[in-house]
C-alpha cells in the first residue's frame, strides 16, 4: 500500500494564527487575515478558501459563529442553499468543471481545522492530478487567487438570482 502526504501541513497548523476565529476574523474585516469575501450578507458569507485544493475552491459559513449545522436556522439554511446555487452557477460559468464535492467537515476529529461551521465547494476537473501533487505534495493552482476572487465576485453580481442575497 502506498501513502502520500502533504509535508507542509503540518507548518500550517503549527503557524502562529491571529488571536479569535478565523472565520469570525474575515467576516468583520479584520486586517490580520486576508480577505478572500466573494459576498456576504447579514447571514452569510461566501468567500474563496484560503488553502484551495483547486482553482474556484469556496466556502459558505455564516455570519453567527457555530459549529453544528443542525445550529441554523431555517433562514439560515435557505440562505446557504441560495448562495450555494449562485456560487455552483459562477464558478460553472466562470471555469467549467467536470464536477464537485461539496459538505462540511464537522469536528476536529472530521477534519475540520477551523470550528467556525463553514460548507465547501470543491470544483473538480479531469486529470487534475498532476506530479508536483504526488512529488513535492503541492497543488498546482491555475490562476492567482486574486484574479479568480475578482472573477468569481462579478460573476456572482451579474447572476440573476443575485438581489435575493445581498
Amino acid at each position: 500500500m502506498s501513502y502520500f502526504f502533504n509535508f507542509e501541513k503540518i507548518a500550517y497548523i503549527k503557524a502562529d494564527k491571529p488571536e479569535g476565529c478565523i472565520l469570525c476574523l474575515v467576516r468583520s474585516g479584520s486586517p490580520k487575515v486576508r480577505n478572500l469575501t466573494i459576498i456576504q450578507n447579514d447571514l452569510f458569507n461566501a468567500s474563496l478558501n484560503l488553502y484551495p485544493y483547486n482553482t474556484g475552491h469556496a466556502i459558505i459559513f455564516p455570519v453567527r459563529h457555530v459549529s453544528d449545522i443542525r445550529q441554523l436556522s431555517r433562514e439560515e439554511e435557505r440562505m446557504k442553499d441560495l448562495l450555494t446555487a449562485v456560487l455552483l452557477d459562477a464558478i460553472d460559468s466562470e471555469y467549467s468543471p467536470s464536477g464537485y464535492n461539496l459538505g462540511y467537515n464537522m469536528g476536529l476529529d472530521a477534519g475540520a481545522s477551523i470550528e467556525h461551521l463553514h460548507f465547501h465547494i470543491i470544483p473538480r476537473y479531469p486529470h487534475e492530478l498532476g506530479i508536483a501533487d504526488l512529488i513535492a505534495g503541492k497543488r498546482v493552482l491555475i490562476e492567482d487567487p486574486q484574479a479568480t476572487l475578482g472573477r468569481l465576485q462579478r460573476a456572482v453580481a451579474d447572476h440573476p438570482r443575485s438581489t435575493l442575497i445581498t
